[in-house]
């Protein structure tokens, strides 16, 4: 089941994105929550959350800020159907286009986005800095599709 969630669901949600590794802040998922612009959906099996996906409303365009799922549930779907949520929103909202941008090395991400309809627009060289153990940054592909 796919819900809104609330300031009350703070905890649960910096738990889940220390295992899903999104690479939110703890700031940025309490600001998100805070944000009448921003929606936070939670997706939940039974009554642990297993997954989020945080989209920012902007003044043409809706912004996919992030996605995480629990490891445990790679693979079963949750994802896509978190995507889904994200594409309706953006598409209730009325937004021309929907934006993101992921690491060039996070294909598993990649291959979500293309199947529901993502294409290339770019790329910011040494956006990310480089993920433990790595040497040097990496660059970010930017993302989008028509709402």
């Amino acid at each position: 089941m796919i819900s809104q969630l609330e300031m009350a669901h703070s905890a649960v949600l910096h738990d889940l994105e220390a295992l899903a590794g999104s690479g939110a802040t703890r700031q940025q998922l309490d600001d998100a929550l805070a944000d009448n612009d921003t929606a936070v959906m939670g997706y939940w099996e039974q009554s642990a959350l297993v997954g989020y996906a945080m989209i920012t409303r902007l003044p043409f365009d809706a912004e996919l800020q992030a996605i995480g799922v629990a490891p445990q549930v790679w693979g079963k779907g949750v994802g896509g159907r978190l995507m889904s949520a994200v594409i309706a929103c953006a598409q209730t909202w009325e937004s021309e286009r929907l934006l993101l941008e992921v690491r060039v090395s996070n294909q598993r991400a990649i291959r979500l986005y293309r199947h529901y309809g993502f294409t290339e627009d770019g790329r910011r060289k040494g956006y990310y800095p480089a993920v433990q153990g790595a040497a040097g940054r990496e660059d970010a592909l930017l993302m989008s599709r028509r709402c």
